[in-house]
């Protein structure tokens, strides 16, 4: 079933367009060129102009490659699936799960520009394709139900962007100073359960260790969960 018209994904369309000069650049190039400069600089300097000063050539000349910037955007978010490396299932699901959130974990924070573009604009091209085989090949023999198992890699996604998010966000030292709060809203004596919940919190673990046990609680409360009534 169709969901979308084909001219409207960047990887159904020709590599150029059919009209103006033969190309000079791929694709390939022009991504490669978008994520170093927002590696270097965020998301905001990368702009068609700007990036075709990187090239050494003209603004116009990316639109025979490119219909819109927001083109540019999902080829650059694909990319980055590229560099996942993804072995063999282990036959323990939960943990080749984990060590895909681990790896989008890492490539995030390679990409700081990444978790909030995902956010707000996530996409699905070859190379996240690639992984999206590699969580069903994963999860081959697991007995969850096929739209279950689109669900948990769209979580396993969600959940990784959201973490690095935190981090990205000021992380450790960000929750110190909320739990400093916390701890005295807790003394105050006005919100009975949030003193009790403060008082029987645990040390925290490291962020790894406290990053991967979330991700394992979310996708086993997807997977292993019975039918929704």
């Amino acid at each position: 079933m169709s969901t979308g018209r084909t001219e409207d994904v960047i990887w159904l369309r020709p590599e150029q367009a059919s009209v103006g000069r033969p190309a000079e650049r791929s694709r390939a190039e022009i991504t490669a060129a978008a994520v170093d400069l927002a590696d270097r600089e965020g998301l905001d300097a990368v702009s068609m102009r700007r990036l075709a000063g990187e090239l050494g050539t003209g603004a116009a000349s990316l639109y025979r490659y490119l219909a819109t910037r927001d083109d540019l955007l999902d080829l650059m978010t694909d990319a980055t699936a590229a560099e996942y490396a993804l072995a063999p299932p282990s036959g323990d699901w939960l943990a080749d799960l984990v060590e895909v959130g681990r790896q989008a974990r890492a490539i995030m924070r390679r990409h700081p520009w990444l978790p909030a573009l995902v956010a707000a604009r996530p996409t699905l091209g070859p190379n996240g394709a690639g992984l999206l085989e590699h969580v069903l090949a994963v999860l081959a023999d697991h007995p969850a139900a096929a739209a279950t198992k689109l669900e948990a890699f769209a979580m396993l996604n969600a959940v990784a962007t959201a973490l690095m998010q935190h981090e990205l966000g000021g992380g450790e030292a960000a929750q110190q100073r909320q739990a400093a709060y916390l701890w005295h809203l807790a003394q105050q004596g006005e919100h009975p359960h949030l003193a009790e919940l403060v008082g029987r919190l645990a040390p925290a673990a490291g962020p790894t260790d406290r990053a991967d046990d979330i991700l394992a609680r979310v996708l086993r409360g997807i997977l292993e969960a019975g039918p929704a009534h």
